[in-house]
């Protein structure tokens, strides 16, 4: 199985990207010839990663019978003072939001996307430190 992306020129440095039949313009800040049109390239792997595993733990957590009033993942990289800059670590926070939530039920719901099932995370692990935690906020 082969995916695969085109991204068009549009003028200075902006880019128009299609994923998926949605169009996202990539551009850079004014200080390297940018009109801030839209995000930079790297925060990309960023949400990659974040989307990846959200929606495995949400599914996850479907099957088990967990409900949960609201999830998010904040996906945190830091990125290496030379050239080329590049992230050589991320940090994965996972947060629900729940009553009586089942702590043993989360923990395995993000292994099974960390270890088995997130093919980003899976890429990323080759290429940085990947670390994660958990938090739960009672409602």
């Amino acid at each position: 199985m082969k995916e695969s992306v085109t991204t068009k020129w549009l003028d200075s440095m902006a880019f128009e990207t299609e994923i998926n039949g949605h169009k996202i313009v990539i551009d850079a800040v004014p200080e390297v010839g940018g009109t801030n049109r839209g995000p930079r390239p790297k925060p990309f792997m960023l949400a990659a990663l974040g989307g990846c595993t959200a929606m495995d733990v949400i599914s996850i957590l479907t099957k088990m019978r967990v409900e949960l009033d609201n999830f998010s993942v904040k996906v945190e990289g830091d990125l290496t003072e030379e050239f080329p800059k590049h992230f050589y670590k991320m940090h994965v926070i996972y947060e629900f939001t729940g009553k009586n939530l089942p702590m043993d039920k989360l923990k395995r719901a993000v292994e099974l996307s960390e270890e088995m099932y997130c093919g980003v995370s899976a890429t990323y692990k080759k290429a940085m430190q990947l670390t994660s935690e958990i938090k739960v906020i009672e409602s």
